[in-house]
């Protein structure tokens, strides 16, 4: 005998609506969830690691992309992107200057080469200081 299933289009709207309505209930349930996140987000490294290298291994990376296609990404990224990206900018405003500030006082500490006329190559000299003194603020270096 064979599975009785919903079809796709009544299992979508479901999952809309009953999405849609439970926002409250997705907040609740966020709202103290930070270390326990935290705790086991760090105890799976390994296992992260692992799926990861899984992945690389199945060209998962390209087949998804491949499988999704450009025009879906156009079309999501122009819609739904376009709708939540001022407002992502807007709550990004603090960490975005704290996470910027290092880079920033970086570079103002630099005492490049002097400039020369346009073309020459030494110019190259000062793009090095500022790629050279930037990498190594990342990696602590």
């Amino acid at each position: 005998m064979a599975i009785k299933v919903a079809d796709a289009v009544a299992s979508a709207k479901k999952f809309a609506q009953r999405g849609a309505a439970a926002a409250n209930d997705y907040k609740m349930g966020v709202a103290n969830a930070g270390q326990d996140w935290q705790s086991k987000t760090a105890a799976a490294t390994e296992t992260y690691a692992a799926g990861v290298q899984d992945a690389i291994g199945r060209n998962a990376f390209a087949k998804g992309v491949s499988a999704a296609g450009g025009a879906k990404y156009q079309e999501r990224a122009s819609t739904v992107g376009a709708q939540r990206f001022p407002q992502g900018v807007q709550m990004a405003e603090a960490e975005w200057a704290n996470k910027t500030a290092p880079y920033l006082q970086t570079i103002a500490g630099l005492t490049l080469p002097p400039r020369r006329p346009k073309g020459d190559p030494t110019n190259l000299q000062r793009v090095a200081a500022v790629t050279q003194a930037l990498r190594a603020r990342k990696v602590g270096g």
